[in-house]
């Protein structure tokens, strides 16, 4: 279910970042970048990973913490601010398997436009729940985001509603914001560990790293059981697969053209993990740095202990996104395993 692919990557620009974040700060806290002494203890130990150690201490932007318990509220927020003038009068329509969809709400609801969400069957109930209580119409169709994604396109074209793609530049622009953040947080960073399932949050980082860190190294994360995002870096087009994986917010079944433009060009590393090493890392986060994250929120992490010291090619301290607290009551209960 790629978006239409009109926009260029070339609508992505540094000066559009800094734009976006003068309008997501006026809403939204800077959120929490901070050390756990007990993580990267946890990291040192022997069969944590098969990897050269790390040259740095790990920092965790705790993105999580914002409204609707994900980074992508920013997305909404700054496409909030951006409507076009139709979109106002005949309301917005889009496809989320929850993260992308909660933002989508929050957004709608600060500009008191009306907002339809098709969640496919597979979406946490946590999550369809979260949308409707934000005010926005929740419709559920299909087994994965992809059907889920062509029912709301149809939607859209018979109720004259707008169509918001995931990867609309609007929306990415204010993805990025997290990491205009980062690197005035840590301007020192070797290393950036991000999860993709759309890749907004990796295409961020890649444009804001360039003008701030061009150093640093942007690495993207992906669930092995949804690898349509990795297929598509590695081959150098859009690709499909079926999204299998227990962590919804990565479960994609496609690339999408205006991100896959900006990650092939840019995007130092694409490693995919496998659902347990993301449950291990959900672990981690909750026993030794005092968070709880869903899934797509602990990928990141799960990269960090398959790469190890190899993710960075100098010392520096490491960033690790962890993305969104939206955990299903299955992946809570995972953590006691």
């Amino acid at each position: 279910m790629p978006a239409a692919a009109a926009v260029s990557s070339a609508s992505l620009t540094f000066a559009d970042v800094v734009a976006a974040a003068e309008v997501v700060a006026a809403e939204l806290p800077v959120t929490p970048l901070q050390a756990h002494p007990l993580l990267d203890l946890a990291l040192a130990e022997p069969g944590v990973g098969d990897r050269a150690p790390l040259a740095g201490p790990v920092l965790l932007k705790h993105e999580h913490v914002l409204p609707t318990g994900s980074f992508k509220v920013r997305g909404g927020v700054h496409l909030a601010a951006r409507l076009r003038p139709a979109e106002r009068r005949h309301g917005l329509v889009t496809c989320s398997t929850g993260n992308h969809a909660q933002s989508v709400a929050y957004g709608a609801r600060l500009a008191g436009v009306r907002a339809t969400i098709v969640m496919p069957s597979t979406a946490p109930a946590v999550k369809r729940d979260a949308v409707a209580a934000l005010g926005a119409e929740v419709v559920v169709a299909g087994a994965s985001l992809g059907e889920a994604g062509a029912h709301a396109r149809r939607l859209a074209a018979e109720s004259g509603g707008a169509f918001v793609c995931p990867t609309d530049p609007r929306i990415v622009l204010g993805h990025a914001t997290a990491y205009l953040e980062l690197f005035g947080q840590e301007p020192g960073l070797a290393a950036v560990l991000v999860p993709v399932g759309s890749g907004t949050g990796a295409a961020g980082a890649c444009v804001v790293r360039d003008a701030l860190a061009p150093g640093c190294r942007v690495v993207g994360v992906q669930s092995a059981a949804a690898p349509a995002g990795w297929r598509s870096w590695r081959a150098g087009r859009i690709e499909q697969a079926a999204a299998a994986t227990r962590a919804s917010g990565l479960a994609t079944t496609t690339g999408y053209p205006l991100t896959q433009e900006v990650l092939r060009g840019r995007l130092d590393d694409f490693v995919l993990v496998d659902d347990d090493a993301i449950d291990a890392a959900a672990r981690l986060l909750a026993t030794r740095a005092h968070t709880l994250a869903e899934g797509a929120g602990a990928a990141a992490l799960a990269g960090l202990v398959a790469l190890g010291g190899a993710v960075a090619e100098r010392p520096g301290p490491v960033a690790v996104m962890c993305t969104g607290a939206n955990a299903s009551a299955d992946e809570i209960a995972r953590l006691a395993a």
